[in-house]
């Protein structure tokens, strides 16, 4: 079974494996320091008796500073050794739990469809990430703390016994006892601490399920529906971890009890030999201080007893859990994959459900290379479940499927992707690049240390799939829309430049009724008055638009550039009008378009304008004024029309421009990047640092003009494949979040369209897309694919089947006819019932 074999190896590993299987040479670098460190915490006992007994009893100066010396060495040799183990159990536990994870996540991807169908994503990650963490923690304590706890034991015990047998002896006496009461309780710890593990993860399964089902919840208003039955959960498991800390804790409290009765009989029976002149004080401070000592490695060893416990439930519930063997190998065994010529024999196939409901029975039909097949049928007809069987996807249950003449169920995982592609209906988009979800169905084709390995795809071939499955578009304008990195893209910064100037040479007349170019000599009548001042984009958040109204900074340059004045009395005639004008219209956006204030601000500003009526301007509040400084700053004269822009001011605010640019570039440089013809914008996209300007409307029609311009330019500049290149570098977010329904689909398709497989299968993969872009792609199939590849094709909309070779139209899990379109629709049997409905 070759993989297979390791794979199954890993579920079936025990615990101690993974012990044995860490690095030899820090398991006897382990042993040599656990062996010096022992030595180095009983000297220190010694120390002491010869301290009392000689350095004392003599006052001997000397010896009292020797062997505090000797004492002192001792510990700090013990603390560093007891450091250095620590780092090396660490190491070696880490590196086993790195193992483990990859060992059982490389498993998991192994096992089959089924099994993911009966398993909540929660159940996988907290395996993954949590409950197989305490045996990678176990595996790093598994020599250092027994061991250096054991002989810690046993050296401590034996030097009691040598200061005295009695003694000695009779302070041991209560460790039988405690060993045999602490795995009786522990038995039963470790039966809470099963079902500890199954309640959590039901928890993690119920918050991965209402997370992933949280449009239905709010859909459907059920809330306390799902509340209540995570509310369940949570009570039984406080009731488990309730009982298993119990035990737990009975387990450290009996075996603090115990410790604590030893210096008790020490004291009574040591301080009775002391008085007979039977046992030396040195020897007895001695033998309280080793005593006290023994109960750390005791405890060391009850707590790594407990992990052992804990980590043992866990990994064996984990490896438990996922003890399944995958259905096919991933590898072909001792050779090179097969490529194969693209036929498919489907004779007598059958598949069933684990509770044995049958989804499909005895289908039966061949297909020369280059055929191309559409399956139809009813809902529930098993259309897709077919698709899966001969995708090697689901394990069909009879029959056979052959492709190139070679049975599916007995082909490598290998052998099948070589050979064949699919795109499903709910295509899934993983996290990173649109290159990389582009290239994914190519991934494991062009890994160089693979048998059959094929060279990466050329720039040139992926654009030809983002071209054929209509994402093109798309992608080249999250190109344009991506802010360029300075170190990264400085020879394009630079060409950039340069295109601006002939963008504006070429199509500035063209687009002058959709797009306003910056230009220092000009007033911005499609910007705002702020923006109109600092000409330029912000890299500080207090020059912010909506933080400029309390800047201290700009504000104290309005005032010395005899603007604040203007300013406060167009704020003022802007707050009368619109409360002229729409104080008693509904508060509707649409209503507000002329005029710098929001909806939601009329109430305020209704109440200013009150109080304007009885205050002259100079005489308002401070927060008052910045109200309506605030409101002169946002108004845009080519978008709120109510008022118009005084002569006085435009002027007043080009004059301020220049000046406000001096002053922030001695005083703050940084702060602001200035628009300049001949700088790039580092903070805008790149389609900005084009236009090197802003649209005056974002109508469809304007926005189509000027992407139309920009795309002409960048052919004539020789730079639309590098934007392309720019935009495939486009985050997509976790599931492809970023990208809609329909270019989620769109790409899908083309990362199987660059991979040109063999067999090419199609389950509903046009399904999110509108009508035109599913007649193109199908018209593509019909024009470049026929011949070239068989094609299976799972089709939900039946005008789009006519050319097809071969149409199946599948009913109950049978194929209820077959032929070609023509055929069937003069038949008038199910495919005419389909298309007409029953007649």
């Amino acid at each position: 079974m070759g993989k297979t074999e390791k794979y199954q190896a890993v579920t079936e590993r025990p615990l101690g494996s993974w012990v044995r299987a860490s690095d030899l040479r820090l398991q006897i670098l382990l042993l040599l320091i656990i062996t010096i460190t022992v030595f180095a915490r009983v000297l220190p006992l010694e120390m002491q008796k010869k301290i009392v007994n000689e350095a004392i009893f003599l006052k001997n100066t000397d010896l009292l500073v020797t062997y505090c010396g000797i004492y002192l060495a001792a510990v700090l040799t013990a603390s560093g050794l007891k450091y250095l183990i620590n780092v090396l159990q660490t190491l070696i536990g880490q590196r086993a739990l790195a193992d483990m994870r990859k060992a059982l996540y490389h498993h998991i991807l192994t096992l089959p469809l089924g099994f993911f169908r009966k398993t909540q994503p929660g159940m996988v990650v907290a395996s993954l990430v949590s409950e197989i963490a305490a045996a990678g923690d176990f595996v790093g304590m598994a020599i250092a703390v027994p061991v250096t706890n054991v002989l810690t034991l046993l050296a401590f015990g034996g030097y009691l016994i040598w200061l005295n047998p009695l003694l000695g002896l009779v302070s041991l006496s209560i460790y039988p006892v405690v060993l045999f009461l602490v795995p009786q309780l522990q038995k039963r710890a470790n039966r809470a601490n099963k079902r500890r593990v199954e309640a959590t993860r039901e928890l993690s399964d119920k918050i991965a399920e209402s997370v992933s089902g949280i449009h239905e919840i709010h859909g459907n208003g059920t809330y306390h529906i799902e509340g209540r039955k995570y509310d369940r959960i949570v009570d039984r498991l406080r009731k488990i971890r309730v009982v298993w800390n119990l035990y737990r804790y009975g387990v450290k409290t009996g075996n603090n009890f115990f410790n604590s009765l030893s210096p008790f009989l020490i004291f009574i029976l040591g301080g009775y030999l002391t008085i007979r002149g039977q046992l030396e004080l040195g020897a007895l401070v001695a033998f309280l201080s080793a005593q006290e000592k023994l109960y750390d490695p005791w405890k060391e060893l009850l707590e790594f007893y407990q992990s052992y416990q804990d980590a043992s439930v866990r990994y064996e519930k984990v490896m438990e859990y996922f003890n399944t063997l995958p259905e096919h190998l991933t590898e072909p065994p001792g050779r090179a994959p097969y490529v194969l010529d693209g036929s498919i024999e489907v004779r007598d196939l059958g598949f069933s459900t684990e509770s044995d409901i049958r989804l499909l029975d005895r289908v039966s039909f061949t297909l020369k290379p280059g055929e191309h097949l559409a399956v139809v049928g009813f809902s529930g007809s098993g259309k897709s479940t077919l698709a899966h069987c001969i995708a090697q996807l689901y394990k069909y249950t009879d029959g056979h499927v052959l492709i190139g003449g070679r049975e599916v169920s007995e082909l490598s995982k290998r052998d099948m992707i070589v050979n064949t592609g699919i795109v499903s209906q709910t295509p899934f988009i993983f996290d990173g690049t649109i290159e990389e979800n582009l290239l994914y169905a190519c991934s494991p084709l062009i890994d160089g240390e693979q048998a059959g390995a094929r060279p990466r795809p050329s720039l040139d071939d992926m654009i030809s799939a983002l071209q054929q499955a209509g994402i093109f578009a798309d992608v080249l304008r999250l190109g344009l829309t991506m802010v360029l990195d300075r170190e990264r893209h400085a020879d394009l910064i630079s060409r950039i430049i340069r295109v601006r100037e002939n963008f504006q040479a070429e199509f500035g007349d063209i687009l002058s009724d959709y797009v306003e170019f910056y230009d220092t000599e000009n007033y911005l009548f499609h910007s705002g008055i702020a923006e109109n001042i600092i000409f330029g984009t912000t890299e500080e958040a207090d020059f912010s638009i909506p933080h400029l109204n309390w800047n201290d900074y700009f504000l104290t340059f309005l005032d010395q550039a005899d603007l604040t004045r203007p300013l406060l009395s167009l704020g003022a005639e802007l707050a009368r009008q619109t409360v002229d004008i729409l104080g008693n219209l509904p508060p509707e956006a649409i209503f507000f378009e002329q005029s710098p204030l929001e909806p939601h601000e009329l109430e305020t500003y209704k109440n200013l304008v009150a109080r304007l009526q009885k205050t002259r301007l100079h005489k308002l509040s401070i927060r008052d004024r910045q109200k309506l400084l605030d409101v002169a700053l946002r108004f845009s004269p080519g978008q709120h029309k109510m008022v118009g822009l005084p002569g006085i001011l435009e002027s007043l605010i080009l004059e301020g421009r220049a000046l406000f640019r001096d002053r922030v570039s001695a005083d703050r440089p940084g702060a602001i990047s200035f628009f300049d013809p001949s700088r790039y914008i580092r903070t805008e996209p790149l389609v900005n640092n084009i236009l090197f300007g802003k649209m005056k409307r974002t109508t469809p029609q304007s926005l189509e003009k000027i992407r139309h311009s920009v795309i002409q330019l960048l052919i004539e500049e020789d730079l639309l494949e590098t934007v392309l290149q720019i935009g495939m570098q486009f985050q997509v977010g976790s599931k492809g979040d970023k990208l809609s329904g329909g270019q989620r689909q769109k790409l899908a398709i083309a990362r199987v369209f660059l991979k040109a497989p063999r067999i090419l299968i199609m389950d509903e993969a046009t399904s999110a897309l509108d009508n035109n872009s599913q007649t193109r792609i199908q018209n593509l199939l019909e024009q470049q694919w026929k011949g070239r590849s068989t094609v299976i094709a799972i089709a939900h909309r039946l005008d789009i089947i006519r050319n097809y070779d071969r149409i199946i139209v599948m009913k109950a899990g049978k194929i209820g006819e077959m032929g070609t379109y023509e055929e069937l629709i003069e038949k008038k049997g199910l495919l005419y019932e389909l298309i007409h409905g029953k007649q």
